[in-house]
């Protein structure tokens, strides 16, 4: 006999009256009953689906997901048990983020975990009652939440603002090669953020008393075009402004630099790994890592409402020499000693 229905028995002998007796003897029936009923669901739970959606692929971004599942982990939550990811990758092709994001919303996920910000302007208009966490981007610039400190309604998660990052990168290039006078800047039209980041390389160009020189890429067929006119107007350099996909075609970004021997320097360390100069921005792997505190809140039922956004406080500069020396190009101790990572 288990310990429940000695308790059971106990109390019902207990009981003086013959009424008080069977009252007490169903509510203890009833309490057995609903305990069983919730070790069965305990032991057929399902695991929790989460959608993951990124403008990026998973050959160039898989690893911003490991430090989601990494961030996951060590709240206590298991991969396949407790939770599976159904995932989503549109390549860089921002165009496909719509219908990716419907099928993500047909499947009924708890929360999708969406970057950057195009891939949550397609996840709440395909799943508006689902909760979105913003993993990477800058949710003020479409009007996609309230404010940083109180979102409201649905969307929650992680700011990347990058214009500072992107008004610095000129500042790091000419520390490195303080002849250059006409840079090229790369930026890609489509994303919401597109004019406050031209505005701020101007700024920085003017600061700088520099030439700019301006080109746009929406899709990954417009960057030989846009690297082919900077090149006539006489670019020296190439400066790659935000955008997600960029990072899918930092191979073919990286060549045509190399191609022109232009230094090249973007926000994301990928593409000093592939080659380019340099990289400062953000640390994006801490930031996909901290959406998993995001995730973990609102499956224990915090409204994403109620969730502040975080502003990035960890930034990375990386420096490749091999490229430094291939460019003849000396990089300055005082450089050197503040890169997190310098590539031999």
């Amino acid at each position: 006999m288990n310990n429940r229905r000695k308790l059971v028995i106990a109390l019902a002998s207990s009981a003086p009256h013959r009424s008080a007796r069977r009252a007490l003897l169903l509510a203890a029936a009833a309490w057995l009953a609903l305990a069983w009923t919730g070790a069965v669901r305990a032991q057929s739970k399902q695991p929790i689906l989460i959608g993951w959606l990124n403008t990026a692929s998973r050959e160039s971004s898989g690893h911003y997901l490991t430090a989601f599942k990494e961030g996951f982990a060590a709240l206590g939550w298991k991969d396949g048990s407790d939770f599976r990811l159904e995932e989503r990758w549109a390549d860089g092709r921002v165009e496909r983020l719509q219908s990716l994001a419907e099928e993500l919303a047909a499947k009924e996920p708890a929360l999708i975990v969406a970057a950057p910000v195009p891939a949550v302007v397609a996840a709440a208009k395909a799943a508006p009652k689902t909760p979105i966490v913003l993993a990477n981007g800058n949710p003020l610039a479409t009007g996609l939440v309230i404010s940083l400190a109180r979102p409201g309604g649905m969307i929650t998660g992680l700011s990347n603002v990058n214009t500072e990052t992107d008004e610095k990168l000129l500042e790091l290039l000419l520390t490195v090669a303080p002849e250059l006078r006409r840079i090229g800047f790369l930026a890609d039209p489509t994303l919401p953020s597109y004019d406050v980041a031209v505005r701020g390389a101007r700024r920085s160009m003017e600061h700088h008393r520099v030439e700019a020189r301006f080109a746009e890429a929406a899709r990954p067929e417009d960057i030989e075009p846009a690297i082919s006119r900077l090149a006539k107007e006489g670019a020296q350099a190439l400066i790659l402004l935000s955008s997600s996909w960029f990072v899918t075609e930092r191979q073919r970004l990286v060549s045509l630099a190399r191609l022109h021997s232009w230094p090249l320097i973007a926000n994301q360390r990928e593409f000093a790994e592939e080659g380019a100069l340099l990289s400062y921005g953000v640390d994006r792997t801490a930031l996909y890592r901290r959406a998993a505190y995001y995730v973990d809140r609102i499956l224990k039922g915090t409204k994403p409402g109620d969730l502040p956004i975080e502003q990035p406080t960890k930034f990375e500069l990386v420096i490749n020499m091999k490229t430094a020396k291939a460019l003849g190009l000396t990089i300055p101790q005082s450089l050197l000693v503040r890169a997190d990572e310098v590539i031999q």
